[in-house]
């Protein structure tokens, strides 16, 4: 459409616009490939030396080898526990690189994924506020706050 026309749209969506957008997908970028890289770093690690860590762990910390999270945790370590957690390591990897494409890209189903994922951390940041009550929770729950409200925001602009 000609922009000197009436019928013009009088809001066009500039990236530009919203800086956010691009910080946000600069950390969701990071994210998925800190991820990345933990899966890969599982799959190179092997179960062998995990699960040796693990028990090394509740050796040093004096925990009961036969009860507890750390317990369980050594006990379930197998070839095939960690090829399962390094699946899902990396799937979680490639939705964050992805969703970090389409924000960098200004694409609409970005900010809707970008939006919903991080919603569903504020119940579970608001428990941890109200469990361990602190600076670094009152942090993350502000961060996820601002991240569900500029892309909130970005997705209300594109309605108008």
């Amino acid at each position: 459409m000609d922009a000197g026309r009436d019928d013009a749209p009088h809001y066009v969506h500039d990236p530009r616009a919203h800086p956010g957008l691009r910080l946000i997908a600069m950390i969701e970028a990071l994210k998925g490939l800190l991820a990345l890289s933990a899966a890969s770093g599982l799959e190179l690690i092997g179960p062998v030396p995990l699960k040796r860590w693990a028990e090394a762990a509740i050796g040093y910390f004096q925990l009961d080898p036969r009860h507890g999270a750390m317990a369980w945790l050594a006990n379930a370590i197998n070839p095939d526990s960690v090829h399962l957690a390094a699946a899902a390591v990396a799937t979680y990897a490639v939705l964050h690189l992805i969703e970090a494409w389409g924000l960098w890209r200004d694409k609409a189903w970005a900010s809707l994924l970008g939006c919903l994922a991080a919603a569903v951390y504020l119940p579970f940041d608001m428990y941890a506020l109200w469990r361990h009550p602190g600076w670094i929770a009152v942090a993350v729950l502000a961060i996820n706050v601002l991240v569900v409200w500029v892309l909130a925001r970005d997705l209300h602009k594109r309605r108008r």
